[in-house]
């Protein structure tokens, strides 16, 4: 990366550049590889943050399927952990989990179910999980609350055998599509034997042939883990990895501290063999420092959190943009690798922070506005659909990471907070599914490198040319949805 009019004498955020075209000689988005290098495995450059209202085994296995990684938070009990762990890692590749529901269910049962899924649609299986027939949000709209299934359930579409997806590169994705749209169906059991094992779209078809699944060496989707700096560190990392953790997110408000790096050399001592990242910090001396204690990747960031309120609270952190600048050129120096978390309110941040260096992008509230996101699906007053996120260093964070200590101490603790426990993430009625975001995010990277003329992410850093703007100059690149 290089500045069109010099090094800039003052730190900046993604607002406050702009990427320059350059001659290119890539014709097409789909030239594009979006693959990282961070040794994560991953093929987009997006992971869904450690927070407890973003990332749970629904986001996790969606992430993985489109070539992401979420990170599961610190506070998950260990047990609850590895379940989540183990039942990731049996998710397929190709085809996504199912909402079942049986034909003596009620409407009203079957609409609490249908919003963990952006597409609507949930199959109607009987004691055997055999197929007897599909409902979605559309078939249901008008019909009395306490109607059975049964009643109001469509007559499946011929279900697709699991074996035709036994490898990715086998599976015939483009004759699933042409059969659902000559029979104009939007969605499609998927079994096994006869026994419903998953279920597909057409969207998601189209999908399958653009993205490339994160997997691991046996196949299966991969997922990272967070743990802390003040619990049992080595205890819980092993049991983490050999529950199926593919990745160690050590992760602490202030990562340039002692406990960090203590915590670090433990984990390096034990040689588990997969990448550990550690966090967060916004200087070259705060990554040099972790880096050497046995951090593989740095997460950069301190204060540009939309739940995170920091800055405000302690004057501490930094302008995002200049942070991962610096931090990954300390990083690229040392042979490691920087995650940019936090910030970013559209694709053109991702790029920016991917042009600075970062090998990977960290999301938080913007997914946490998703069906895919564990928390409630809830309605304001005027009807609008929306998610609630909270900090993970907010009084409701902290609460719940100190539930197992004597009141005192919690109540101690609950005096010192510095993040929102409670904020309203709005569903996206034209975006409400998480990979709704990614294909708009990723759509949006893979433009910016072709204006580069980079065909892989480390090109991009390589040749971006960036400059700096004005308020009034970022203002004019926004679109109107209405004349002026």
């Amino acid at each position: 990366m290089r500045f069109i009019t010099g090094t800039p004498s003052h730190e900046l955020t993604y607002a406050d550049a702009f990427l320059v075209p350059s001659r290119s000689d890539v014709t097409s988005r789909f030239d594009v590889d979006l693959s990282s290098a961070d040794g994560t495995g991953t093929t987009i450059p997006l992971v869904a943050a450690n927070m407890t209202a973003v990332s749970g085994r629904r986001m996790a296995e969606t992430m993985a399927r489109r070539g992401g990684l979420a990170v599961l938070p610190q506070d998950t009990p260990l047990s609850v952990a590895a379940d989540t762990l183990a039942w990731i890692k049996a998710r397929h590749p190709v085809y996504e989990t199912p909402v079942r529901v049986s034909p003596q269910d009620t409407v009203l049962s079957a609409l609490h179910l249908l919003p963990k899924r952006a597409h609507g649609h949930a199959v109607v299986v009987d004691e055997d999980q055999r197929v007897l027939g599909t409902i979605s949000r559309d078939s249901l709209e008008g019909v009395d609350r306490f109607t059975s299934v049964s009643a109001v359930m469509e007559p499946p579409f011929e279900p697709v055998e699991a074996s035709r997806f036994d490898s990715v590169e086998r599976s015939d994705l483009s004759g699933v599509y042409e059969r659902m749209t000559e029979a104009r169906r939007d969605f499609v059991p998927v079994v096994d034997s006869g026994v419903l094992v998953g279920a597909l779209t057409a969207q998601s078809v189209l999908r399958a042939s653009i993205y490339t699944p994160a997997l691991d060496a046996h196949g299966r989707l991969r997922v990272a883990a967070a743990i802390g700096v003040n619990a049992d560190v080595g205890h819980r990392a092993q049991a983490l990895v050999e529950a199926g953790a593919d990745v160690l997110v050590v992760d602490t408000a202030h990562g340039h501290q002692e406990k960090m790096l203590e915590a670090l050399r433990t984990i390096d001592g034990l040689e588990l063999g997969v990448p550990v990242v550690a966090g967060n910090v916004v200087t070259a001396a705060g990554v040099e420092d972790l880096v050497e204690a046995g951090a593989d990747i740095i997460k950069v960031g301190v204060g540009p959190g939309a739940m995170c309120t920091t800055r405000m609270m302690t004057a501490v952190g930094r302008p995002q943009f200049s942070a991962v600048a610096e931090c990954a050129a300390a990083a690229r120096g040392l042979g490691a690798h920087v995650w940019a978390d936090g910030g970013v309110r559209h694709p053109r941040d991702v790029a920016l922070a991917l042009a600075a260096g970062a090998s990977q992008v960290m999301v938080g509230s913007w997914f946490a506005g998703t069906l895919e996101s564990p928390g409630d699906l809830l309605v304001d007053p005027s009807g609008r659909q929306y998610k609630e996120s909270f900090g993970m260093a907010s009084a409701r964070a902290v609460a719940a990471r100190t539930r197992t200590e004597s009141a005192f101490d919690r109540a101690r603790k609950g005096l010192f907070e510095e993040g929102i426990s409670s904020g309203r993430m709005f569903i996206d009625p034209e975006r409400p599914g998480v990979e709704d975001l990614l294909d708009e995010i990723t759509s949006g990277v893979r433009s910016s490198c072709t204006y580069a003329g980079a065909r892989t992410l480390a090109e991009f850093a390589d040749r971006a040319l960036v400059g700096i703007q004005s308020a009034a100059g970022y203002e004019e690149g926004r679109p109107l949805d209405r004349s002026w």
